[in-house]
């Protein structure tokens, strides 16, 4: 069985926009027991992470790391077409990735006490994103 759903996300700049909520519902309507959720976003200068759900400093220094790896404006950068943080971001999507997978089990993700989906923009500027959900089973 294979079931998929999108839906937006509007992020307000840079920053983690928890989305494991709607995530978890999208896997609940697909009525599957067993498998996987795949979670894609359909963008080149954001990602989808697992990370820690319960102390916000550490999506905080996820950040400050972020800036370490790929800093807006090097002068290096060929691409910025749209602006000084455009090449950095496309290099942390990258790093950080457009998709993760999670196992199911009982009609649920097995996501860990403090494990959380979030949705990581790396635009200093407000965007709409596009997430797809496909769970298999």
């Amino acid at each position: 069985m294979v079931y998929q759903q999108s839906f937006d996300v509007s992020s307000r700049g840079r920053g983690t926009i928890e989305i494991t909520t709607e995530v978890a519902r999208i896997v609940r309507a697909s009525g599957v027991s067993i498998g996987l959720a795949n979670v894609f976003v359909q963008h080149t200068s954001c990602s989808v992470v697992v990370t820690e759900n319960a102390d916000p400093s550490v999506r905080r220094d996820l950040e400050t790391l972020a800036a370490r790896w790929a800093p807006d404006g090097d002068a290096a950068y060929h691409h910025d077409s749209e602006g000084d943080d455009d090449m950095a971001a496309h290099g942390r999507n990258i790093l950080a990735g457009c998709s993760l997978s999670v196992p199911v089990a009982g009609g649920a993700m097995l996501l860990g006490t403090w494990q959380g989906i979030y949705l990581w923009e790396h635009r200093a500027i407000a965007h709409r994103r596009r997430v797809v959900v496909t769970v298999v089973g």
